[in-house]
């Protein structure tokens, strides 16, 4: 068979514990950030963007509340995935599960049970648990205290938890990511980090301290997890997508750099293990002082990551012309619209070279394997009166990716595997729709919260069986086929 996907490449599929488990005080959890937000319909992002909304509204209809209840159901969910031929399964530990306010001295006993029984069942199916220490569910009692990762005492209380974690599930769990596309505190501050900026005379000093301070954690749980287990793999995990300029306009062109830069800020600390150049000359422009504490260089030099994750859905447009650069929705990351390109139904501009775009610059950059953990397509999908769902606009997305990212992989870059994005419906991160679904498994839950909760199989679901089935070989025969 042609293909250029390696032996043991790690074909699964990504969720988030703050996204599908639900249970949200069961067993002793604690709240998360995302515990407070309501669905689209009653403010979601107003709430994103103002954190008091959020700890002062009282809304109807809390999304995560319950979400998908994979906590009660992941036996079901895991066996569907492993029907489906999954090598790995990418998901998150909750940290209020184990820490409920996240600054005890205690892990909740309960919480770390639920997780030895959910990796021990991946371990029984065949599939690596790829495993995420922090995604967008920072302690609510971290940020009632502390305003989040503004506070470096989140250092500690992080490395303690990920000691508790790394020394439980050690026989368990080989791949790490530290905390997920971390270069999104930028942008939401809240969502990123716990971090309330809308009282800050600089919020970019406050929102790039608590940057720090991810990154020097991100460095001690990394020395630390080698310590606990030489056998651990640890990654950095980046929302990427190259941006391109609008025009060949030097100034275009310049401006692209300087966004691209931006997105990569992070990485360069955690891949490279200092910060950038560029650096300088940004935080000077932009009356930013770090308050960089005695030994945070070294540990940043010391321990840098041992791969490169990213979640890729699309790639960006910027012009220099403050005319032209009328930035539209769809994304945290506002972009132009590429008349190139097509859109999904949510504004996302669909790009599959661009994937291998940002893999060989990614790759190009750093030099460290890479993986990708979120890629995939968020759509409105509506069964049948038989109850089939016919999701044939996602297995030409999603081909089309995997097509691309084999090309990269031509071109030498190292890749260990790849996790499409919701592999089983779940709530959404930014609107907390459940129609704006990803999945090979379609589950009976609306916007409202109203269904069985019963799972079912996608057209896709077969589809991805297939390409894992002949290591990524049936999206070559399709082409070609059709050559």
């Amino acid at each position: 068979m042609i293909t250029p996907f390696q032996k043991g490449f790690l074909w699964g599929g990504a969720v988030a514990a703050n996204q599908c488990e639900g249970a949200y005080q069961k067993d002793g959890k604690g709240l998360s950030l995302v515990d407070l937000l309501p669905d689209a319909a009653h403010g979601r992002w107003e709430a994103l963007a103002d954190p008091k909304l959020a700890f002062e509204g009282n809304y109807d209809f809390y999304p995560s509340h319950d979400s998908i209840d994979f906590y009660t159901h992941y036996k079901e969910d895991l066996a569907l995935m492993a029907e489906m031929g999954f090598k790995t399964f990418r998901t998150s530990i909750s940290w209020p599960r184990i820490f409920p306010n996240g600054d005890e001295s205690e892990p909740n006993e309960a919480g770390l049970a639920f997780y030895d029984d959910l990796f021990a069942e991946c371990v029984r199916l065949g599939m690596e648990p790829l495993v995420t220490i922090n995604h967008f569910d920072t302690p609510v009692e971290l940020m009632k205290k502390y305003n989040g990762w503004a506070d470096r005492r989140l250092v500690d209380f992080y490395v303690n938890y990920s000691e508790v974690i790394f020394k439980r599930y050690k026989d368990k769990v080989k791949y790490w990511l530290t905390f997920n596309e971390i270069n999104m505190i930028l942008h939401l501050p809240f969502f990123g980090g716990g971090v309330d900026v809308s009282g800050a005379d600089n919020p970019k000093q406050l929102t790039y301290q608590a940057a720090h301070h991810q990154l020097v954690a991100s460095a001690k749980v990394t020395k630390l997890a080698h310590e606990i287990n030489p056998d651990f793999k640890i990654g950095c995990m980046l929302a990427a997508g190259q941006t391109y300029p609008n025009t060949c306009a030097p100034e275009d062109v310049w401006q692209a750099v300087e966004k691209n830069r931006e997105n990569y800020f992070f990485i360069d600390v955690q891949s490279r293990g200092e910060y950038p150049s560029y650096s300088k000359r940004f935080f000077e422009d932009n009356n930013i002082v770090l308050d960089i504490k005695a030994g945070d260089l070294e540990v940043l030099k010391a321990h840098p990551v041992d791969f490169v994750s990213f979640s890729y859905y699309s790639s960006r447009l910027t012009s220099a012309d403050p005319a032209v650069n009328k930035e539209t929705e769809g994304n945290v990351f506002a972009t132009l619209k590429n008349p190139y390109l097509k859109a999904s139904e949510w504004g996302w501009q669909i790009d599959p070279l661009g994937l291998r775009t940002t893999m060989n610059e990614v790759y190009d950059r750093y030099q460290k394997p890479l993986f990708v953990v979120e890629n995939g397509l968020g759509a409105v999908d509506t069964p049948t009166e038989t109850g089939e769902i016919n999701d044939d606009y996602r297995i030409d997305y999603l081909e089309a990716h995997v097509r691309e990212m084999g090309e990269a992989i031509k071109d030498g870059v190292e890749c260990w595997g790849y996790t499409p994005w919701g592999c089983i419906d779940l709530v959404s991160a930014g609107s907390g729709e459940m129609k704006k679904r990803y999945g090979f498994i379609y589950v009976d839950r609306d916007n409202d919260g109203v269904g069985t909760l019963a799972r079912s199989k996608k057209a896709s679901f077969h589809w991805y069986k297939d390409v894992i089935a002949t290591n990524g070989a049936k999206v070559y025969k399709t082409t070609e086929e059709d050559a």
